[in-house]
């Protein structure tokens, strides 16, 4: 295979790796006591600082105009995803990164059932393609159950994977309630985040200059999150940021995850479609195991183990599904087209 084939497989991989830093280089700042509300903060400051000379630049000659309709329209959408990176930043310190990193494959069942239930999509049973959505949608939902719920025997990760602190008192019923909260409120944050992903379409075609758009969206997020973290905690000194590991995860959680993975995946799509760059999601899960059970000796667990196999069998489910509902769909073109019809 010829580099120039390859280079869109070597950007998802990268990609990935980037998400996987995301959820452990977060879990690292927020377990050292960085408040969580602040985190988002500060990650939405850097992801303007990130977005913003991209759409100067690519953009500069994208005329759309920005209505006061339109601008209401992406500070109530701003709002949701403020919300959801505040739900996620505040259940990471009770849970894991890679819990963290499973709980992103279940996006794309949360959506497809969202998206059913307020009928921006149809639920076609009786085809292939809609039972195989309905199917790993389901799947999807219990893998994310087992993987909060279900732990079993820990998994001796080629030794290296110990019983951490909590890990040693794992049968303390505060420990087992703190998991629960945090497993509970990171899929109330998916979620929110499907609820984003599925009320943004209409405000993507009315404002199709996407980098602007971004941008947008992270400076009204960047100030909806100063407000709240301002409101949540009046102590100075936890806004102080040091040259340590907490400055780290916020400028490579606003730089480098915001910035530079949104203009890779906006090339990809154009270039592969977004069925590709969905299917490689499940990497990020993988790298984010196997680096927590190196480094921080992160326990695995049988029932996670399950949980992340249901997880990853389920999103490649509904994305079979989704290309042969495609496929199925451009073929229905074709042969109208053929037979005189005009499509409109």
């Amino acid at each position: 295979m010829s580099m120039e084939k390859q280079k869109h497989y070597i950007a998802m991989l990268i990609t990935q790796a980037i998400f996987a830093g995301m959820a452990l280089f977060s879990k690292a700042a927020i377990s050292q006591g960085m408040n969580p509300y602040i985190f988002v903060t500060y990650r939405q400051a850097f992801a303007v600082v990130a977005l913003a000379p991209l759409a100067a630049f690519f953009e500069r000659k994208t005329a759309v105009a920005l209505t006061y309709n339109i601008l209401l329209k992406i500070l109530m959408m701003s709002l949701l995803s403020t919300v959801s990176l505040n739900l996620y930043y505040y259940s990471i310190h009770y849970t894991t990164a890679t819990f963290a990193a499973a709980t992103t494959n279940l996006i794309p069942a949360i959506t497809f059932f969202m998206a059913v239930l307020l009928r921006v999509e149809a639920l076609s049973i009786k085809k292939s393609y809609g039972m195989a959505k309905f199917l790993g949608s389901s799947i999807g939902v219990i893998g994310a159950l087992v993987f909060a719920l279900v732990k079993g025997p820990h998994l001796n990760f080629m030794n290296l994977s110990k019983e951490n602190t909590r890990g040693n008192h794992s049968s303390n019923y505060g420990w087992k309630e703190e998991w629960l909260k945090g497993s509970l409120v990171m899929i109330l944050a998916n979620i929110t985040w499907s609820l984003w992903l599925i009320l943004q379409v209409r405000i993507v075609k009315q404002y199709p200059a996407k980098l602007r758009l971004a941008t947008l969206y992270c400076l009204f997020s960047w100030i909806q999150s100063s407000v709240w973290s301002m409101a949540m905690e009046r102590n100075i000194s936890a806004w102080k940021l040091k040259w340590d590991i907490n400055l780290f995860s916020v400028v490579y959680c606003g730089v480098i995850v915001t910035g530079l993975t949104y203009w890779i995946q906006l090339w990809s799509v154009e270039k592969k479609g977004p069925v590709f760059i969905a299917m490689f999601t499940p990497l990020s899960l993988i790298i984010t195991a196997i680096i927590s059970a190196f480094l921080w000796k992160e326990t695995l667990y049988v029932g996670s183990l399950c949980g992340g196999i249901l997880l990853v069998g389920g999103l490649y489910l509904v994305l079979w599904g989704k290309n042969r509902e495609a496929e199925r769909e451009a073929n229905d073109q074709i042969v109208e087209i053929k037979g005189g019809t005009t499509v409109i």
